[in-house]
């Protein structure tokens, strides 16, 4: 049985007062004990949400790390290393707009999964398609080869203890949102995929869904059979509103 996952990315969003104010917001929520719950704040918070949170169910993740693991001469750079010391437990790899505004590569992104694993952490690989891609019928083969990249240089092995999110470019922070339908066949291909490698990893791994999730259409969204909770954006910076899409996720 796969325990759902809900992750609030904040992307690059918050100050000092706003994030204070979210996290007292996250604090008074009541969150299914049966749901994983994670936020991932901008480098510049981290370590303050870290220390604010602990000691409740709520874990801390980093949207972004370094192509190696260790500390070194790379500057603006944060290692995963220097992660794990300032209490993240998950890490984003692989963002849609980190692929395609900042141009990471398939190999950079392997290259960050692998640090991430190195340390123990937990790599939440995203994957998706643009608007032009699913329009010309090439959704589920640009999923396969991203999810490919790391298994074919890393192993199938590599997926034990990572999480998979897949988020549609189009409906990332656009208003529009893959019908359960359209998201529930993606999500199938993904194990399937992974199940040729390997069943027992394919029938463990938790597959995500990223897109404009609100508290709105979350339970359609959970209900789906390989849907296993989102990975939300916008809606993550409202305490009320993502404590809905959790509890939508325990349900």
């Amino acid at each position: 049985m796969r325990c759902p996952m809900v992750a609030g990315n904040w992307k690059m969003q918050g100050t000092r007062a706003s994030v204070a104010e979210l996290i007292e917001g996250l604090r008074r929520q009541e969150l299914p004990e049966a749901v994983e719950v994670a936020v991932f704040p901008s480098m510049l918070h981290l370590s303050r949400v870290s220390d604010a949170l602990a000691g409740t169910v709520l874990r801390v993740g980093a949207q972004d790390c370094a192509v190696q693991s260790e500390q070194g001469a790379l500057t603006g750079e944060v290692a995963a290393s220097q992660l794990v010391d300032g209490g993240c437990k998950l890490v984003l790899v692989g963002h849609s707009e980190r692929r395609l505004i900042l141009g990471e590569s398939d190999s950079v992104v392997v290259r960050k999964f692998a640090a991430v694993k190195s340390t123990g952490m937990t790599p939440v690989l995203c994957v998706g398609e643009t608007r032009e891609q699913r329009e010309a019928g090439f959704t589920l083969a640009v999923v396969a080869a991203q999810l490919a990249a790391v298994t074919d240089a890393l192993g199938v092995q590599s997926l034990h203890n990572a999480v998979v999110a897949y988020e549609p470019v189009w409906a990332i922070g656009t208003g529009l949102t893959a019908t359960p339908e359209q998201a529930q066949a993606v999500h199938a291909s993904i194990r399937a995929q992974v199940a040729r490698l390997d069943a027992e990893i394919a029938e463990g791994l938790r597959i995500l869904y990223g897109g404009s999730v609100k508290a709105a259409n979350a339970a359609e969204l959970f209900g789906m059979q390989d849907i296993d909770g989102g990975l939300v954006g916008g809606a993550s910076l409202n305490a009320d509103e993502f404590g809905a899409i959790c509890r939508a996720a325990g349900m």
